[in-house]
């Protein structure tokens, strides 16, 4: 079936197939936050970006195979409430970004620094550092090298946006420049942008938007 990143709480998970990489997408919570399970198909390890609820539905997804580890892309409590269960049922080691770890209840293993490689198997991820929506966000770029990039945004960055900066002027500014720089002029349109809720995007669809965003002020 053709992957369309279209899921919805309590519902199954939508699977995007690339050749070095299998990408399994589930929502989970009140707050309808992405979870995403990375399968490297060569050695079948597996990594989690953001356990954000519902251990339960996470674990099933993981299955018997577990996971190596588990990012959290920001310290926004709805990015980890299932992080403490899904670590003691794993053994997973943790990552976040440093300037986001303080406020993780889950002590941190791995501190993330922008431009840090993130594997998953064979499979390489770089980490971007991001700041605005928090101080430490996180955002990982799977530059396929079969196809376009892979962009797992967390609160950064959605259809219609980048994420909210809760009403800090300073903060939109910051979080719209490093999108800018270090998302949109590295990255071709044909990105798949998978966000820490609701549906995927592309960066060819949101980039026509960005000066009308930075003129709107959210």
């Amino acid at each position: 079936m053709t992957y369309s990143g279209a899921v919805k709480v309590g519902g199954p998970a939508d699977v995007h197939e690339l050749k070095d990489l299998m990408i399994s997408k589930v929502a989970v919570g009140s707050m309808n936050n992405n979870a995403y399970l990375l399968r490297c198909r060569d050695t079948g390890e597996q990594l989690l970006i953001d356990a954000a609820a519902e251990p339960h539905t996470l674990l099933s997804l993981i299955g018997d195979d577990s996971i190596a580890s588990v990012v959290t892309t920001h310290r926004h409590g709805d990015h980890w409430q299932a992080l403490a269960e899904v670590v003691a049922a794993t053994g997973a080691r943790t990552l976040a970004g440093r300037y986001d770890a303080e406020g993780i209840p889950v002590p941190t293993d791995t501190l993330l620094e922008d431009g840090d490689t993130v594997r998953v198997g064979r499979v390489e991820l770089t980490a971007r550092h991001i700041v605005g929506h928090t101080p430490g966000s996180i955002v990982l770029v799977y530059d396929d090298p079969h196809g376009h990039p892979h962009v797992f945004t967390g609160d950064c960055l959605f259809p219609g946006g980048v994420g909210n900066t809760f009403g800090d002027a300073d903060a939109f500014v910051s979080l719209l420049n490093d999108v800018e720089a270090k998302v949109f002029a590295p990255l071709p349109d044909e990105s798949w942008v998978y966000p820490g809720h609701g549906d995927d995007t592309t960066l060819g669809d949101e980039r026509p938007h960005l000066t009308e965003w930075r003129e709107r002020g959210w």
